[in-house]
């Protein structure tokens, strides 16, 4: 046990939890590293590559090491960095990527054959014999490949995103962040304060030095208790900042519940987009360590990692340790830990001037370089003058000098820049807009120049938006900052590690270099170094310093890579924001849904709609037998079907007309006002891209509808042609597709029944012809619009109110149709009745087919352009030998399948010889038999000719007669009654 007194730790309360099966204690306000380690666990994972055992090497985010499963069953979560896993009662977890026990993995045999896996081992292998890649390489590479295990069962938890605005973000909540937070709130300015951990204060919590010869934690007290009072100011905690996006975004994920036992009603994380006008990175930096041969045992960790375990959680890695630094913070280190009481063996400082600045043994222009102990550190090598010596110790903190944070400063192309006075690279240009670099991310190393350098840029950044801030009162802080010798590694045999998570070595670098992989980006994807979870946190300026040894040019010349997104981890969960089963897109319910539901109608999923799709009743045992009824009640009587869901889009102004025929193939502008007519929308490139009909209202406004499925797509695509093809246009539109529902009233009873709700009007053959509209009022005075139109065939119309009315219309027409045979319908039967009456759909429609194809190629004017209608007119679009036909079984019991190729009887079924195929069959109750719509080559000359359907997917062959694509009606006599 090396739990030290003091710490921010809340020691009244114990908390119990389990790692590896094994139950342990520890207290509010640990971490699942700090209380591992305060009960002398050392070993907590394996490394990817070789199985070496390993353990904490930081205390943050930053952790390459100590990645953990949480959780068990569908909440189990793997690669969790145990640093920032909060204790809570109950909390179980579990060590990853070994097999066997934790202590004895067997895959550690991959460490002896190390020499085999050198850098670029993968690219140098798995490229012969050709053959051994599908069935050997690839299946052994998937299952060694990935650290956890997901529980492959679906999340329990729910997820949320949230927008947010403000004029100021500070990313960063330690003493650059605090400060620039208080005196950009004080201003009044609206401010967010984003910090990944769950206390502010940042490297304040982890050191022991004073503010104003107080505490620091007891400076960021007060100021946390003057925040609860400044409504403009809005904290986040548990929030890490993972990237910078276009136009001030960030996208930041707020841990809401990760440190609960169970969520309950709260989400477990937020995603968050914030919009901020200005931004300032209080990232703080990140401590390199210093490679030497075997530097990776558990037990060798960050010296600012070990001070901070000491300070903040009362935890040592060991009773006796040992510090190995370039530079004064190592010694800071030493002094805390040896002031609480922990056993300083020595101060190893390879700097030979370096001094000793409190009572502990100090080899100057020493080096660290070997290490002992199986599963733990028992002692180093101190190499000094050619000499070397064992020093028995627990545990090592080594410090290599401190790297910025430059991460989000990158995500906009900017390249970070060397500095060589202060041996680390700094943010570059360009920056993101509107964002400022403070603090130890500035190089503002000391808590002194970090507090100055916050509240200066808080002031400079609001007066860029005009608002004026004064500078606060700081507290008297250290402000000592000594720069590193540049020692980078330590000579010698053996393997020193560079990336601790994928085991790349001084070795790996030096065989990258030898084998011509000197480009930073070559180095990188021929070692796999930066390629782990911390994406090079801990490695890559350590990396970058030893190939530039190795090439005799600078780290400057050398180069470095840049960041992307996400600066740590992110679950897919929550970049979902909770959208998976029914919420994975948002459901859209017809004005009608209510109404059909309570009739118990089944539904389907259409696009975003959620639509009936049939409506059973009681003693009907399938669902044919039920769209069977539907249709013959339709076309008997009278059927009611909500077709809401066509994309219904308002076009009005001046030119609308001119407007439209430039957007139909068929013209629109010599429509006469009070009727509808039918039209074909085309791409660019001349095929089909959608049908519909255009009603016109008055001089200056038409009605658009658009099948459901495009009624997105139409839109966007009118929107553009409207701003950016023809803007001098006096035409405006908008969709009004939820704003009206609209329902189908079809059959021979459909005109009786509409005279009995509509108001006054004459709905006689003469006075509404087919293809008339109208605006109207139901029911009363109920505003209305109405449309002589058929999808089925038969006498229709299709009725429209504002989308409020349209359950209490639907239920209006069925009372009122009872003793005409009112019938609710679906999309089966919808289906069922245009493929009866020839109508092509989304299938026919599907990107592929020309009008030409579709059977309307005279429809594509020759008297005025259009979009597409050059195109539409290319020799291989006007030559199409495929057009639309109707396709019925020679045995009525036989199946028609869409999706089937058709083929000439007797002939050999290969591509060559494909004559096209089925796009839409269905059972058809008139008919008394399948049918089907299809494309076929000379179609028009093979009616009456039998062709066979071949469905090798499920073995089926069947011989069908050509037929006219019209079923029913085939002159129109129906819908013109």
């Amino acid at each position: 046990m090396t739990r030290l007194t003091g710490g921010l730790i809340d020691r009244a309360t114990t908390l119990n939890f389990r790692f590896n099966g094994r139950d342990y204690t520890g207290h509010p306000g640990d971490t699942l590293a700090s209380a591992l380690m305060a009960q002398g666990v050392r070993l907590m994972g394996r490394s990817f590559k070789y199985h070496r055992p390993r353990g904490v090497l930081t205390a943050g985010s930053e952790e390459p090491n100590a990645l953990v499963e949480l959780g068990r069953g569908a909440r189990r979560e793997p690669n969790t960095r145990a640093t920032v896993t909060e204790l809570f009662e109950g909390l179980e977890a579990n060590s990853q990527n070994h097999v066997g026990p934790l202590s004895f993995d067997l895959m550690a045999v991959n460490d002896l054959a190390a020499p085999f896996f050198a850098a670029g081992f993968y690219y140098k292998t798995f490229m012969w014999p050709r053959a051994f890649w599908e069935k050997l390489y690839e299946p052994a590479i998937r299952r060694a490949a990935g650290l956890g295990r997901l529980s492959g069962l679906p999340d329990p938890d729910a997820y949320d995103k949230g927008f947010l605005h403000c004029d100021l973000l500070v990313i960063g909540g330690g003493a650059a962040g605090l400060a620039a937070a208080v005196t950009a709130a004080r201003s009044g300015a609206q401010v967010i304060l984003a910090d990944e951990d769950f206390r502010l204060g940042g490297r304040l919590l982890a050191e022991s030095d004073m503010l104003d010869d107080a505490p620091a934690t007891a400076w960021v007290a007060a100021l946390e208790a003057e925040f609860a009072s400044l409504p403009n100011l809005r904290i986040l905690r548990r929030t890490t900042v993972f990237g910078t996006f276009d136009h001030g975004i960030f996208g930041a994920v707020e841990r809401v519940a990760d440190h609960l036992p169970q969520p309950g009603d709260k989400p477990r994380q937020t995603l968050w987009r914030i919009t901020a006008r200005r931004s300032l990175l209080a990232a703080g930096a990140t401590e390199r360590h210093i490679p030497f041969r075997n530097n990776d045992r558990p037990g060798i960790l960050l010296a600012g990692a070990m001070r901070a375990y000491a300070n903040r959680w009362a935890a040592s890695a060991a009773g006796r340790v040992a510090i190995f630094t370039n530079n004064d913070d190592g010694h800071r280190t030493a002094l805390d830990l040896a002031a609480k009481g922990v056993d300083i063996a020595a101060v190893i400082d390879s700097r030979p001037e370096a001094r000793a600045q409190g009572s502990y043994p100090l080899l100057a222009g020493a080096v660290v370089s070997d290490s002992r102990g199986r599963l733990s550190l028992t002692r180093i090598a101190v190499t000094r003058n050619g000499q070397t010596t064992w020093i028995e110790t627990g545990a090592l903190g080594v410090s290599g000098g401190w790297n910025p944070n430059v991460h989000l400063a990158s995500h906009h192309r900017g390249r970070p820049v060397w500095d060589e006075g202060r041996l680390a690279f700094f943010p570059g240009t360009p920056l993101p807009p509107g964002m400022a670099v403070i603090g130890a991310a500035a190089g503002q190393g000391s808590t002194a120049a970090a507090l100055a350098s916050g509240a200066q840029g808080a002031q400079q950044a609001l007066a860029e938006l005009g608002i004026s801030a004064a500078l606060p009162r700081l507290p008297a802080a250290e402000d000592r900052h000594t720069p590193p010798a540049p020692l980078w590694h330590v000579p010698g045999k053996g393997r020193a590690w560079v990336d601790f998570q994928n085991d790349v070595t001084v070795k790996d670098i030096a065989l990258a270099h030898q084998e011509n992989m000197r480009p930073v980006e070559h180095l990188k994807r021929w070692t796999t170094l930066g390629m782990a979870t911390d994406q090079g946190k801990t490695a890559n300026v350590t990396a970058l310093a030893v190939m530039a040894e190795l090439t005799g040019a600078t780290i400057p010349e050398t180069g470095t890579t840049i960041f992307r997104p996400p600066y740590s981890g992110v679950s897919l969960g929550v970049l979902g924001g909770g959208d998976t089963g029914p919420d994975f897109r948002p459901r859209r319910l017809t004005p009608t849904h209510p109404w059909a539901e309570a009739q118990g109608a089944v539904f389907v999923e259409v696009g975003q709609w959620m639509r009936a799709q049939y409506f059973p009743r009681a003693g009907e045992t399938t669902w044919r037998e039920t769209v069977d009824r539907e249709v013959r009640a339709t076309r008997a009587g009278v059927g009611l079907c909500d077709v809401t869901t066509l994309g219904k889009v308002e076009v009005q102004g001046r030119d609308a007309g001119a407007f439209l025929d430039r957007l139909y193939a068929n013209p629109m502008a010599s429509l006469k006002v009070g009727m509808v007519r039918y039209g074909l929308m085309l791409r660019e490139d001349g095929h089909a891209f959608d049908d519909g009909t255009c009603a016109r209202l008055a001089d200056d406004h038409y009605i658009v509808t658009t099948t459901t499925a495009q009624a997105g797509p139409v839109f966007r695509h009118m929107e553009f042609a409207r701003q950016c093809l023809w803007p001098d246009l006096d035409v405006q539109i908008v969709s009004t597709t939820d704003a009206w529902a609209q329902i189908s009233v079809a059959g021979p009873n459909a005109r009786r029944l509409l005279e009995r709700v509509v108001d006054g009007f004459d709905l006689s053959n003469d006075a509404f012809p087919f293809m008339a509209c109208a605006a109207l009022t139901v029911c009363g005075g109920l505003r209305a619009r109405l449309f002589r139109i058929s999808f089925s065939g038969e006498l229709a119309y299709e009725i429209a109110v504002p989308a409020r009315y349209g359950a209490a219309l639907m239920a209006r027409l069925i009372e009122q149709g009872a003793d005409l045979g009112a019938t609710p319908y679906g999309t089966e039967a919808l289906g069922v009745m245009r493929i009866e009456k020839g109508h092509p759909a989304g299938n026919e429609l599907n990107g592929q087919t020309t009008a030409q194809m579709l059977g309307m190629g005279r429809m594509v004017s020759a008297r005025k352009d259009a979009i597409g209608t050059v195109l539409s007119r290319r020799e291989g679009l006007t030559t199409e030998p495929r057009v639309l036909v109707g396709l019925q079984p020679v045995d009525v019991t036989a199946p028609v399948t869409a999706g089937s190729h058709l083929f000439a009887e007797g002939a050999e079924q290969r591509t060559e010889t494909d004559l096209g195929w089925i796009s839409s069959a269905c059972h058809s109750p008139h008919v008394g038999s399948a049918i089907g719509l299809g494309f076929l080559a000379d179609g028009a000359a093979r009616i009456g000719q039998i062709v066979v359907a071949a469905n090798p997917l499920q073995g089926q062959q069947v011989r069908l007669r050509v037929v006219s694509p019209h079923f029913i009606d085939p002159e129109g006599e129906r819908l013109r009654d």
